[in-house]
């Protein structure tokens, strides 16, 4: 048995100094715990141990269009559990003429026998049919509890109308449907009067993607999921006005979960005017926003208002992959890494604030994603029975980030030079040693997590 000693126990309620013993992959006694001579024992003096970290938002070994990501489902997880995180939530896209199921199969297949640590799948639709609507029960019992739409991405988007007819099947599948919450038409146009102005560089990306095409689809999606009775959340939510319709969907009634990232909550749309194509290296969507965006959802996760604290990694080189679109800001692949620091990020913006609360990290980080994902109280909670996915919290670790300690599979990092609050001391998936330190054991412990 292994036994994890001298550590302060993150639950719901507080802290709790105990000990915790785990075996098998499961945790087996929480208290105050003798070591038998044949255990292994842990210590964890001064540390939080929280149930391990959930990212619901990660773009592994996939191909957007422009390119496929630098990380694949080996590097990426071995940079999530460098930093705390013990399962991810990927995306299976479906491609257009292809069924859920084959998209499923492909993706588990990708992440089979290397990931560092544990994978589950939300189902990306992009091909709207009957025979697709019949997949959605198996893919249930395939525990895939979450499905995505795109308002934006010709290649991606679906409709007005078979969004609704998604969000009415998953209603009556007990499932949730996230959606990347942009008005995909408007923005084509916007982009077209950009390069017409001759704005062609890293700067048109935001030009032509102003809060209000994420707000107008964030209204749209909340009403079609209040004609269809259903639970949704916004992925990725980025701006104040884009906020505002939540609130308002909520005032209502509706059931509206929320995410954001740490480049919305710590980075402006300043960087896009950076000389020599730098601002490149922060082309994501929705973009960077300005600086009272940021204060408004700061405001909101210290208010609770937010869900989760994801990062919709989704990592490309600079040297080789961003400067695809040196002409044309169209052509820059969308996406930044984050996927290992997301957690120190989160503690120095909690410590700023006077606000570093080890249960707020965990509402933010584990318990409240856990929930939203279908996961808890298997995980995302420290109890007898839950997996023994564990991350013990150094609080009081302050370091800087730099991309040439990283093991996020890129040449460069969006948060370069930041200082940063806490650093994952040990990290157990399945309750096997993945990460120590913030660096990897070489362990390849995860699993396919049914939901």
């Amino acid at each position: 048995m292994d036994v994890i000693k001298n550590g302060r126990l993150v639950l719901p309620e507080g802290l709790l100094r105990a000990d915790l013993a785990f075996e098998d992959g499961k945790i087996t006694a929480i208290g105050e715990l003798a070591a038998q001579a044949s255990d292994r024992v842990f210590d964890a003096s001064g540390g939080w141990v929280f149930p391990g970290f959930i990212d619901q938002h990660t773009h592994l070994e996939a191909n957007t269009g422009t390119a496929w990501t630098a990380d694949d489902f080996a590097s990426g997880t071995a940079a999530a559990v460098c930093g705390g995180t013990t399962t991810v939530v990927d995306f299976a896209t479906q491609e257009k003429g292809g069924t859920l199921t084959e998209a499923l199969e492909t993706w588990k297949g990708r992440a089979q026998g290397v990931s560092r640590c544990n994978v589950a799948f939300h189902m990306a639709v992009c091909d709207w049919n009957g025979s697709v609507r019949a997949e959605i029960p198996r893919l249930r019992r395939e525990g895939v509890r979450s499905f995505k739409a795109y308002m934006a991405y010709d290649h991606l988007r679906l409709t007005d109308t078979e969004l609704l007819e998604l969000l009415e099947t998953l209603r009556d599948n007990d499932a949730v449907c996230g959606c990347h919450c942009e008005n995909g038409p408007v923005i084509a146009a916007l982009q077209e009067k950009e390069l017409v102005r001759g704005n062609t560089g890293p700067a048109g990306h935001p030009a032509s993607r102003p809060p209000e095409t994420e707000a107008e689809a964030v209204n749209r999606f909340c009403y079609l999921a209040s004609l269809a009775d259903c639970p949704v959340y916004v992925v990725h939510l980025s701006s104040r006005l884009g906020l505002e319709e939540v609130r308002a969907a909520r005032r209502r009634g509706q059931t509206v979960y929320a995410e954001t990232c740490p480049q919305y909550l710590l980075l402006d749309d300043s960087v896009y005017s950076l000389p020599d194509f730098e601002g490149a290296k922060y082309v994501c969507s929705p973009p960077l926003r300005k600086r009272e965006d940021i204060a408004a959802l700061r405001e909101a996760l210290m208010g609770g208002e937010i869900d989760a604290l994801a990062t919709d990694h989704c990592s490309f080189r600079f040297d080789t992959q961003k400067i695809l679109g040196r002409d044309d800001f169209r052509k820059i692949p969308n996406g930044i890494p984050a996927l290992e620091h997301r957690a120190p990020l989160l503690g120095a913006l909690l410590a700023e604030a006077g606000a570093y609360d080890p249960v707020r990290m965990n509402r933010l980080l584990s318990e409240g994603p856990a929930k939203l994902m279908g996961m808890y109280p298997r995980k995302g909670a420290l109890a007898v029975g839950s997996d023994a996915d564990i991350t013990v919290w150094q609080p009081d670790a302050a370091w800087t980030i730099r991309a040439s300690g990283q093991h996020q599979k890129v040449d460069y990092t969006p948060f370069e030079g930041m200082r940063v609050r806490g650093r994952a001391g040990m990290v157990f998936v399945n309750g096997v040693l993945a990460a120590e330190n913030g660096e990897p054991t070489g362990a390849v412990a995860g699993r396919y997590v049914k939901r």
